[in-house]
């Protein structure tokens, strides 16, 4: 170093970052950028992050006055408003204070941790959502664990402080304890901890005071949480951290500019930290920033903004963006593994090429590839012959959206039953562990420990709440499947059930996960109401009148642990006295209409029965 480098670097009191490559020595200075502010939102699912957003896009400025405006807006997909939950992470950016925040509203359900996981880079802290009522959940101690292995800076939010049933005081307490058990360091532990109610748009440094507006919250992501550092006139680096797509200009790179300045028909390099081939050259042919709801075109982005850029075509998560000059990619963070796999068919059933457009192994294939270009969580190999399709995932519910999503695209195919994916530890077979919350009324809590007693499960602790208890268990992840649907009929409904992967750990023994019997068709045709009625009295039905059947296809569950045939299409046999209508009224018992994660659960590994239609949602069993 020279010493004009040294009295620089004296009077700027910055760090020198020297970066070797290639034999040369390139230098770079850190200078932080104050008008601006990269965050992401983390909590646990229905803890209030998309509502909160919303409310501070309205203060921030981005809608015009008396504007209509949609609530939980950054949930745009059609799935996630129907099911009220957050399936991708999305950026937004508000202004305040001529400073741009850029946000980025995250998952909170343990399925998608691993989005979680990837847009944590992007960041430079994070704010975490706590109910006021529920307290930290499982999913609150997965995301705050991994942001505080990043060393991010914590604000910690109670939220919904204006419920009924607000504690706190006591959830203030398990806040800081979780900080204690994850080993946060002093200044985490320190995190300023603020009390909004996202649904009216107010916050407070008090727990006693409801607050006017969520000024004190945007006045502490501008006082603790760190500006973007770097050089602005280094070498590039980017960071890709989410991946889009767009009909015109195809993959669109998200990512935050670590380091020097990105423009729009800049030749680049794309070269990726894991992997020895070498770099690819492309020309950067569009390049957006975010405001708001929009991407807005721009010419130039500097070091530390969230920038879209299209041209690249080979790009995928985890690949770095350099110049030509100085190639240096950045190590991606480690995604957690899945622990679940189904394997995905073709549709060989008897009513195969009637609902989907798109029915053959190679459409099947390419659009599996295609998921797995923004899904850093998913992962799917070849089966045993060419129409299957092993395809691994975090859970349940992450599997049945990618099921669905491709049914809405015009998909048809197979899927089997879940199964767990082992591990050999030590030479011990290990399987994945569940740690399970739940949350019932007292006078079910007898059921509850019975049935999780009969699968395995190890209580680990019980805490009353008012009328309700608090219950954690350890659970294997194969033992939950089948339950959930049981667990709100025990609770009445009334039950809360949370679960998150905890590890592997040795393998529990086998456990029947079965304790019923099925219903199976026995001739071809359409199910009529003098049919059902007859076969009701043996079962629970899984279809209504007028619903097409072939033989062999499971049409309802029987409460033994036997499969008994049944003709649900018998018809009345008219005499000469007797008409159709001369009988009495039949009067069905209205059947069983599972969600798809239920029905996924429900499916058996006998592969001589197929599930029925409507229980699968127009999806066919693989046999």
């Amino acid at each position: 170093m020279s010493l004009c480098d040294i009295i620089v670097w004296i009077l700027l009191n910055r760090k020198y970052i020297i970066a070797a490559k290639g034999g040369g020595k390139c230098r770079f200075m850190n200078i932080k950028r104050t008008d601006l502010r990269n965050i992401a939102i983390i909590a646990h699912v229905d803890h209030g992050k998309t509502t909160l957003v919303d409310e501070m896009l309205k203060q921030g400025g981005i809608y015009r006055e008396n504007q209509e405006t949609v609530t939980r807006v950054m949930d745009s997909g059609d799935l996630e408003r129907e099911r009220g939950i957050t399936i991708l992470a999305k950026n937004t950016a508000v202004h305040y204070n001529d400073v741009k925040i850029n946000i980025i509203d995250t998952p909170g359900h343990a399925d998608f941790g691993g989005e979680v996981e990837r847009v944590l880079k992007m960041v430079n802290g994070v704010i975490l959502l706590v109910d006021a009522a529920e307290g930290p959940m499982p999913q609150t101690r997965f995301v705050l664990q991994r942001a505080l292995e990043l060393n991010h800076p914590v604000i910690v939010v109670i939220n919904k402080i204006d419920k009924p049933d607000a504690r706190l005081d006591e959830v203030e307490e398990e806040v800081l304890e979780l900080l204690i058990d994850l080993n946060a360091t002093d200044e985490q532990l320190d995190s300023p901890m603020l009390f909004c109610s996202g649904r009216a748009g107010t916050a407070s440094l008090s727990p006693y005071e409801q607050g006017t507006d969520l000024k004190p919250l945007f006045e502490t992501i501008l006082n603790y949480i760190p500006a973007p550092e770097g050089d602005p006139d280094g070498e590039l680096q980017l960071l890709v951290s989410s991946i889009d797509y767009n009909e015109y200009v195809g993959k669109i790179g998200i990512g935050r500019i670590e380091r020097g300045t990105l423009k729009q028909n800049q030749d680049v390099y794309i070269c990726n930290y894991h992997s020895e081939e070498k770099p690819k050259r492309v020309r950067i042919v569009s390049l957006y920033q975010i405001d708001g709801l929009r991407r807005v075109p721009v010419e130039t982005a500097n070091m530390g903004d969230i920038v879209c850029f299209a041209g690249a075509g080979d790009i995928n998560i985890g690949d770095t963006v350099t110049s030509l000059t100085c190639p240096e990619p950045l190590e991606f963070v480690k995604v957690s593994e899945p622990t679940i796999e189904m394997t995905f068919s073709v549709n060989d059933s008897p009513f195969a090429g009637k609902e989907g457009k798109f029915v053959t192994s190679r459409q099947i294939r390419d659009r599996l590839n295609r998921e797995l270009l923004k899904d850093v969580s998913l992962r799917v190999s070849d089966g045993e012959t060419t129409d299957n399709f092993l395809v691994a995932g975090r859970g349940e519910m992450h599997l049945s959206i990618l099921i669905e999503t491709m049914r809405r695209e015009g998909y048809e195919l197979c899927c089997s039953t879940p199964r767990v994916l082992f591990k050999e530890i030590d030479g011990v077979k290990c399987e994945p562990i569940e740690r399970v919350t739940i949350d019932v009324p007292e006078q079910y809590v007898g059921a509850v420990i019975e049935k999780l007693g009969q699968r395995k499960g190890d209580l680990l602790e019980m805490t009353p709440s008012g009328s309700r208890m608090r219950i954690e268990y350890s659970i294997p992840t194969r033992c939950l499947f089948g339950y959930r649907s049981k667990f709100m009929t025990d609770t009445h409904g009334e039950g809360i059930l949370n679960s998150i992967f905890d590890g592997y750990e040795p393998y529990r023994g086998d456990v029947p996960m079965r304790f019923t019997g099925s219903l199976i068709a026995s001739e071809n045709g359409d199910t009529t109401t003098y049919g059902l009625f007859n076969c009701q009295e043996r079962g629970k039905m899984l279809l209504s009148p007028g619903t097409p059947v072939y033989e062999g296809q499971v049409v309802g569950e029987c409460p033994k642990m036997e499969d008994i045939t049944l003709n649900p299409c018998k018809k009345k046999q008219l005499t000469a006295i007797r008409s159709a209508g001369a009988d009495e009224k039949l009067l069905l018992t209205p059947p069983v209409i599972f969600s798809l994660e239920e029905a996924i659960e429900f499916i058996g590994g006998d592969p001589s029965k197929r599930c029925t239609r409507s229980c699968l949602r127009r999806y066919e069993r693989l046999q």
